[in-house]
Formats: C-alpha cells, structure tokens, sequence
C-alpha cells in the first residue's frame, strides 16, 4: 500500500504561503468553536522515523492559541508505565472536553516499534489490535476527534537525515540504534506500519498518509487535512443536536400517550429476584473463617507482589448494603502500601469534562497493587441511567464500553472482581433506622439514601439488566447474599482468596 504513495509531490513557496492565508484562521475559528461546543480532540503524529514530526507539530500548532492545547511526547515507556496496561497513560491524557491534545507518537507503539523489537508478543497482537480500536471507539462515541496523520519518507530520505542529524553534536542524539536497525530492515518495519494502517483505520478514526519528503508539502496537507476534519465535526455535531431534540420530543409523545416501555422489561424478573438471603452463619463461625480468611489473603498479597499481578475489586450494592464492613475486613491484614481504596463520588467539575472512564482509569493499580473502588464504572448504567445525568444512548453503549475496558485490564495480567451486596428492602430500612438512632453511625445515613429506596423498582431493573450484560469469564459479578453481614463478609473473602489462588498458579505455570 505505502510503496503506491507519491513521495516525490512538492509545494512552492507561494502556494504554501496561500495555503496558511486560507486554512490558518480557519484552524484557529475552528478550536475557538470546539471549545465552546466542549468537543475534545486528539492529533496524531505518527510515522517512519525522522519523517519531521516535531517540524510539523511546530508549524501546526502556530495557528492554534497555546491556552487550548498540550502536546506529549510519547517515548520509550517509563518503568511505571510498564506495571501498567499500556493504553492507561494515554487514557489519563485524554483532553478535557474543547481542548486539543497533540501527540507526538501515541499508543500504536505497542504495534509498531515494539513489535519490531520483539518487546509486544505475536499472541498480544490481536488484543492490542482490538484494545486500540475500542479506545478510539469509546472516545469517539463521547464526541471526541481524533485525527491520525502518517507521515512517511522512504528508506534512502530516512538515511539521508539520519546522517544530518549526526553530523551536529547538537541533533547526533536524536538518532538511536534502534533508528538504525529500523532503517537496516525497512522494508519489514514498513510491512509492520502497512498492517497497522489496514487494521486500525476506522470510520470513526482514519489515517491520513502524510508525503512527508517536502516539509512545505507536508505542512500543507496537515494544516488542510485538520481544519477540514474540525469543521466536519462541528457540522455533524451540530445536526446530531438536532436529530437528539426531534427525537427527544418523539420519546416525551409516546410517554404521554400511556407508553412505558420499561413496564414489559425482560429484566424486570432478573438475577436478583433467585438471590436466597435466608443465607446465614453463626458469630462463631464467622470469626474461625474471617481470622483464617484474612491470614491466607495476607500471604497472597505477597505472593501478587512478588509476581506483579494487579487486582481490580469493585463493589457495588444497594445503600447500606455492607459495602464498606467488606471492605474494611478483606484489607485489615493487606500491607497499606500494596492497595489503594477508591471511593467514588459524584463527579467533580474536572471529572466532569473527560470521558466518564477517565477518573476510574487514573486509579488503575500497577502491577503487584490492588485497587478497591467502593461504588464504580458502573454508576453510568444504574445511578446516571435512573437519574437521567446520561442521555440513553449513552448508557445502552457503556455496557460494552465497561466490557472491553475490563478486557483491557485482563489481558494486561489484572485479576478483576465485581461483587453486588445484595439485601431486601426490610433489611435495608432496618440499617436505616439503626443509622439515625446510634450518633457515631448517622453520618453514613443521608436524605438522598431515602430518596433513592423509592426508586428501588427502577433500581432493581437497572441492576438485572448490568449483572446479565457486563457479567463476564473475564470479570465476573459475584452476588453477595448480604442479609446477614457475617456470611457476606466471608463470602467476599472467600471469593478473593479463591480468585488470586488460580492466578497465582496460573502465572507460576506459565513461568516454568
């Protein structure tokens, strides 16, 4: 494919001077409109090796207003990155809402460079593939541009610079060995970028081949390529907007008309509703298998160490449905600098203008960490469904959004776990009143707990439908019967120390 693209087109002086006069304050109009419209975006710069990337992130970002955008340079990854999914530092980069994030290399490293030198398995291939497809997926989904650019020169102008650049003490470090290898064998690291290409241009996020022999050609076509894309999406968000509100107004005719389509719900007699909470265990049993529960998890924490696996634990339950006692028990014998707990509140003003993913994805554990998230991701499908804070289309596409970020973190090594605590709505008022009648508990009673028990039916259905959809062989949902607090600690315990066990010996058998 590559080998077809004219590298020999250039631009004159004046028709790329002609070409900043047109497309100049059109890029700059364009950012002052996406800002205002809250749409972020991502640009691409990506390519063969000495191709003028850093030349044309410059000459790009002259027509832009510096308080609207970042650039990162993607380099070898740090050892912290490492313990980590590799998609993770570009998830905690993403641009709030009507910012730009420029990026000089990006996440196609993974199944570019290390996959030359050996570093990304044959096996991971097809995962990073997908993993890429569905990051790009899920941020354009949530209104966001990304535009690739894929500036190639050939191999006889990549050895010509190469040899510029060593040619000054001030530019010679730019040019690695592993540049050179690349140059040596390059028509296997073409083939290399020609797959990625074919299998990672999307309709939601296509390259765009950059001739990048004549930088004055180049730039053109980037400034060009850039602005129109921007105008495109002003445009078709603004007609979405349109389409939004006529449906909108269909959905509110039929409402008044008696239509209640969530009346005939498959989900409405779910996973819940075959959950026996008659489930109990004595004081005395819960304190031999608590004490012998919590010394065992102690000695995996070691061993998850030791072998740099990371866990995901999330809980989600009904209000005062014990969320919290499990998880003061499951990390009471943990070494604290091992886990983290992350409590999940509504999100802030910051949280707010990223992707809804972006603030769980700041919390991942490194490898050897465990990270506990009482309440989750899954706010999007339960409390922001209910609530109407998401539009439902956003909602009905964050099931399968939730399920590949979760693949995501299997295939990088990670153990995942979702408990749900379930309790009935007797037990439930129960806690309640205990809440409000002892001082040292009311602060964990709130009017909204009220007023979310009257919601419990639309609750309910929302929760059937998230166990039945997100509940994978990958990350399972483990329903807590939690009417009896001591049977659902060991259960929860119980469930860990099974889970980490297999890993455990699953990565010991690989090893060997």
């Amino acid at each position: 494919m590559l080998e077809k693209i004219d590298l020999s087109r250039k631009a004159e002086k004046e028709v790329y001077r002609q070409a900043k006069e047109t497309y100049g304050p059109r890029l700059g109009l364009a950012q002052r409109r996406l800002k205002e419209a809250g749409i972020p975006v991502l640009i691409l710069f990506d390519g063969m090796d000495a191709a003028g990337k850093g030349t044309q992130i410059n000459r790009l970002i002259q027509f832009l207003d510096p308080r609207g955008f970042d650039v990162y340079a993607s380099s070898r990854v740090t050892e912290d990155e490492a313990m980590r999914p590799f998609l993770w530092r570009f998830w905690t980069l993403t641009p709030e809402n009507g910012r730009i994030a420029v990026f000089d290399r990006s996440w196609y490293r993974k199944v570019r460079e290390d996959r030359f030198e050996g570093r990304t398995a044959k096996k991971e291939l097809a995962e990073a593939f997908r993993d890429i497809c569905s990051f790009e997926k899920q941020l354009t989904d949530s209104k966001a541009v990304i535009i690739k650019l894929f500036l190639y020169i050939s191999r006889e102008e990549q050895k010509k610079r190469f040899k510029k650049l060593e040619e000054s003490g001030e530019t010679a470090w730019r040019v690695t060995k592993e540049d050179w290898k690349r140059n040596e064998d390059y028509d296997r690291y073409l083939k290399i970028n020609e797959e990625m290409l074919e299998r990672t241009d999307t309709e939601y996020a296509p390259w765009t081949i950059i001739e990048a022999t004549d930088k004055s050609y180049g730039a053109m076509k980037i400034l060009k390529t850039v602005t129109e894309t921007l105008e495109d999406a002003l445009a078709k968000t603004a007609e979405e907007e349109r389409l939004k509100e006529e449906k909108k107004k269909a959905a509110e005719t039929l409402l008044k008309a008696g239509e209640n389509p969530a009346e005939n719900s498959r989900y409405q007699n779910g996973v819940l509703s075959g959950i026996d909470l008659s489930k109990t265990m004595t004081r005395e049993t819960y304190k031999k298998e608590i004490d012998r529960l919590q010394k065992k998890l102690e000695l995996l924490h070691s061993e998850l160490y030791r072998l740099r696996i990371p866990v995901v634990l999330g809980f989600e339950g009904w209000d005062a449905g014990g969320k919290g006692g499990a998880i003061r028990r499951l990390t009471s014998h943990l070494d604290p600098r091992g886990y983290q707990v992350c409590p999940t509140a509504a999100p802030n003003d910051i949280e707010k203008k990223h992707h809804y993913l972006w603030r769980f994805w700041n919390h991942m554990p490194k490898a050897g960490h465990i990270a506990i998230f009482d309440r989750t991701w899954y706010g999007r499908v339960m409390v922001e469904r209910i609530e109407g804070f998401c539009r439902e289309e956003e909602w009905r596409r964050a099931y399968q959004e939730i399920n590949e970020m979760e693949s995501h973190l299997v295939n990088a090594g990670a153990v995942v776990l979702k408990f749900w605590l379930q309790i009935d709505k007797d037990e439930q008022k129960r806690r309640f009143e205990e809440r409000m009648r002892i001082p040292e508990k009311q602060w964990k009673i709130t009017d909204e707990d009220w007023r979310n028990r009257e919601k419990w039916d639309q609750y309910e259905l929302a929760v059937n439908e998230m166990l039945v959809r997100t509940s994978t062989t990958y990350a399972p949902w483990i329903v807590v019967e939690g009417n009896c607090k001591y049977y659902a600690r060991v259960k929860v315990l119980r469930t860990v120390v099974e889970a980490l066990e297999k890993k455990i010996a699953q990565v010991k058998q690989e090893k060997q």
